[in-house]
């Protein structure tokens, strides 16, 4: 069984939310829970219009398909989705060059099944191996730590940290990056925009989450909301937190 909880906040800098999550431990069409974050770009209303409309387009596409394998469900929602988005900007000069990140998940008989594109992140978090990011980010100064040697410091102190390589919208054909993990009781799944992950280091992030004294997943997204904020809260903030119960 799984519990989930999600939120989103605006943070201390943005005049506009353009976070969006989805989370539901019931079934959906052909697979048993989903997990959503999408952290949109554009100016005006584009962004929240970009990850909202994202989102519920890949929900109404798992939830009205017949296609039983996760993986390929999943994929083909993406790509609905992302040319709903290019169709969308294309025919509304307001909503010009929009995008969205999206992390995507499913937990199929204690399978993690992921799928993302941008820089939003899911980590797996446990007691044992502590915390470990599981999505690659598409992001610019990710090329650089695999290409130029980049360390992961410099990379969190780096002028273009925000430049993404992938998005929602940004192209014709999108690709998707899909992971699998194995979970078990107790684990808890992390997903999360980077106005979470540039506020908060991993090892705080860890802390956080595994701190026995705060026991609701409601009370650990909100310590990890209010970390963020209190380190500058520069962007908008979106945690999805599930648990293997």
């Amino acid at each position: 069984m799984l519990e989930a909880y999600s939120v989103t906040d605006i943070g201390r800098k943005r005049q506009l939310n353009q976070d969006y999550v989805f989370a539901s431990v019931k079934p959906l069409g052909n697979i048993p829970n989903l997990f959503i974050v999408a952290d949109g770009m554009g100016g005006h209303n584009a962004g929240d219009y970009a990850s909202k409309c994202t989102t519920d387009t890949v929900v109404e596409e798992i939830r009205n398909s017949y296609e039983k394998d996760p993986e390929v469900l999943i994929e083909e929602a993406i790509h609905t989705a992302n040319k709903k988005i290019r169709e969308t900007a294309a025919s509304d000069e307001n909503l010009y060059g929009m995008g969205t990140t999206l992390v995507v998940a499913t937990v199929v008989k204690k399978r993690l099944r992921v799928a993302n594109v941008g820089d939003s992140r899911l980590y797996l978090i446990t007691k044992e191996e502590g915390i470990r990011q599981i999505t690659r980010d598409h992001s610019l100064v990710e090329e650089m730590i695999r290409l130029c040697g980049l360390s992961r410091e410099d990379a969190r102190r780096h002028p273009d940290k925000n430049i993404i390589t992938r998005a929602i919208g940004a192209k014709d054909e999108v690709e998707p990056d899909f992971f699998t993990e194995e979970l078990n009781k107790g684990d808890i799944v992390l997903m999360c925009s980077d106005g979470l992950t540039n506020m908060l280091e991993d090892k705080e992030i860890e802390e956080i989450v595994l701190d026995e004294e705060t026991a609701e997943l409601s009370d650990k997204a909100q310590k990890l909301i209010d970390g963020a904020n209190a380190n500058g809260g520069k962007d908008n903030i979106a945690v999805l937190l599930v648990r293997v119960i």
